[in-house]
């Protein structure tokens, strides 16, 4: 499978996808569908992973809410 130019404009894109059968424009959309899950996922391991190394390490916040907008309203 080719690369996507990255010069494309959106609405040739757009244009490119409505020139595909029904089959594929499908085909396409669940692909693309899979892909940001995926990625969604791998976002979601990553801040875990944060999370659980900001714990080890003692540095991270642990509260409430009232607690926690307090902190967030001393940073502005």
């Amino acid at each position: 499978m080719s690369m996507v130019s990255s010069n494309l404009s959106f609405d040739e894109v757009l244009n490119n996808v409505e020139s595909l059968t029904v089959e594929d424009q499908d085909l396409l959309f669940e692909i693309v569908q899979k892909r940001r899950i995926e990625a969604r996922r791998e976002e979601i391991a990553k801040n875990a992973q944060e999370t659980i190394k900001s714990f080890q390490n003692d540095t991270a916040m642990i509260g409430d809410l009232d607690s926690l907008k307090a902190d967030l309203l001393e940073e502005e």
